[in-house]
């Protein structure tokens, strides 16, 4: 399975890709990672490759072959979107992270617009005010774990609880509450959506 994370930097898509690797590698898959990051401390665009169960594959995916896009923010679903094989599923994230050419007055961006694009683009899209979700549980910080719960909705070869505990891992003891409160949430935003 082919999985392109990909969001801006201060989301947690790097967290979030170690943890859906270390919940393949408990599975006894062979997994292999890679990421860009550019400018990520300032809100640059971050995408993460993760391949599971394909041993003799290096690690970035080819256009067109990823099996789902994770999208923190919808101009970065858009912008990987190539990356989405026919058929394959996208789960967005609809709140938008403005660039600063936007908040400049330099350049536009209508999130609706992208929205209505992507919908019409991805076989299968699913859409979740993630950002609401996290201040929910209880930190905007936890947005990566909505969108993991999210994930786990999906066919995955890895068990919701190996993904949640995966996770849990990475993150400091004391948010744990928080951060299972996100994943259970994000899981409950695509119950029904599932296609």
């Amino acid at each position: 399975m082919n999985i392109i994370i990909a969001g801006v930097g201060g989301q947690g898509i790097i967290l979030a890709s170690r943890a859906l690797a270390e919940a393949a590698l408990e599975a006894g898959l062979a997994v292999r990672t890679a990421e860009t990051i550019g400018m990520a401390q300032r809100e640059g665009a971050v995408v993460s490759h993760v391949r599971i169960g394909l041993p003799d594959y290096g690690p970035l995916i080819p256009r067109a072959t990823a099996d789902i896009l994770l999208a923190f923010e919808p101009g970065e679903a858009a912008r990987h979107l190539a990356c989405l094989r026919k058929g394959g599923s996208a789960v967005v994230a609809t709140s938008p992270v403005m660039p600063v050419s936007v908040s400049l007055g330099a350049s536009a961006y209508d999130v609706d617009a992208v929205l209505r694009f992507l919908e019409g683009a991805v076989e299968h899209p699913y859409f979740l005010d993630a950002a609401a979700l996290a201040r929910e549980a209880g930190s905007i910080k936890a947005l990566n774990m909505v969108m993991l719960g999210a994930l786990s909705r999906l066919d995955l070869p890895v068990g919701e609880q190996n993904l949640l505990e995966a996770a849990l891992k990475l993150l400091p003891p004391q948010t744990e509450t928080v951060n299972r409160r996100a994943f259970a949430l994000g899981r409950q935003a695509l119950e029904g959506l599932e296609k």
